[in-house]
């Protein structure tokens, strides 16, 4: 159940635990919704701040440590109303934090910080002549399994679950099974390519990853495994992707890609989710195939 918080005009923030890697929530207000992300419930250095509807709700803005000038600034005219609740999501991912409205699964605001904290707590505040009404949704996230022996430390993947470095074939233990083709198990597999850090299908037998791109299907020898994912596969349509379901990667542009599969010639083939595409893209027989009927994985 949503949490409700009221928050009055004063620009003193309320702090709320929070884990995984994405804060959805709603928020009733004529301007100037704030939010705080940081490591501890309090609003000291390191911060990063995102205000939307400021300046009599005509932008928002990303703001680190408190200080100017804002390292992202957006033109949001009529993005907040006083008499109904507007829904958001904020994710925070590779090193990457995106602002997005409910409903839609591009952000309206991105910014790359390389320097990114653990963030464990959300604050939220009106001010600026603002009084607020909040419906919080706190995401939980299950712990990280160990690493095995043998592969390098995982990276950090926004929710349950984690990336680990393989190659020429390997499937770490616990790796998320994504798909079938014929009698081999296909696993969920991300890697870099042309720019982009791209979800995949990691086909064992032919010792690599298979990448859809550039109209393609690309074979990757080096490659990272999501292990000890639990969450679930949804079916969608079009950019129509729910607001928990968290990046896998990022194309060369820095829009957010998920996981996504679909079903071809008797396979369930793993491949990308590019919502500003509609279309789920598989690599299959050599191509790059586009499906607007799909499903995605939603963590849990």
């Amino acid at each position: 159940m949503p949490i409700e918080v009221n928050t009055p005009d004063e620009l003193k923030y309320q702090f709320h635990p929070t884990q995984g890697a994405c804060f959805t929530f709603k928020v009733r207000a004529p301007n100037d919704a704030h939010l705080a992300l940081t490591s501890q419930p309090e609003e000291a250095d390191p911060i990063y701040e995102i205000f939307i509807g400021g300046w009599s709700n005509s932008k928002s803005v990303i703001r680190k440590n408190r200080t100017k000038p804002d390292v992202v600034e957006v033109e949001t005219p009529g993005i907040l109303n006083a008499g109904e609740f507007r829904g958001f999501w904020i994710r925070w991912y590779d090193n990457v934090i995106t602002v997005g409205r409910e409903g839609e699964a591009a952000a309206f605001m991105s910014y790359d910080a390389p320097d990114l904290f653990p963030i464990a707590f959300v604050g939220v505040c009106t001010g600026w002549g603002a009084n607020g009404t909040w419906l919080l949704d706190e995401a939980q996230c299950a712990a990280a399994p160990p690493v095995a022996m043998g592969f390098s430390a995982p990276s950090s993947f926004g929710g349950p679950g984690t990336w680990v470095p393989a190659s020429n074939g390997e499937v770490p233990p616990n790796a998320l099974e994504g798909g079938v083709d014929g009698s081999e198990q296909i696993y969920v597999a991300r890697a870099k390519y042309e720019g982009a850090l791209i979800p995949g299908k990691l086909v064992p037998s032919h010792g690599c990853v298979y990448i859809p791109w550039g109209g393609a299907e690309n074979p990757v020898t080096e490659y990272e495994v999501l292990c000890g994912a639990s969450g679930t596969w949804v079916p969608v349509s079009g950019d129509g992707i729910p607001p928990n379901c968290v990046p896998a990667g990022e194309s060369e542009t820095g829009e957010p890609l998920f996981l996504g599969r679909a079903s071809h010639d008797g396979t369930v083939t793993v491949g990308k989710v590019q919502a500003s595409h509609g279309v789920c893209y598989i690599p299959y027989g050599g191509e790059e195939l586009a499906y607007s009927d799909y499903e995605v994985f939603v963590s849990q």
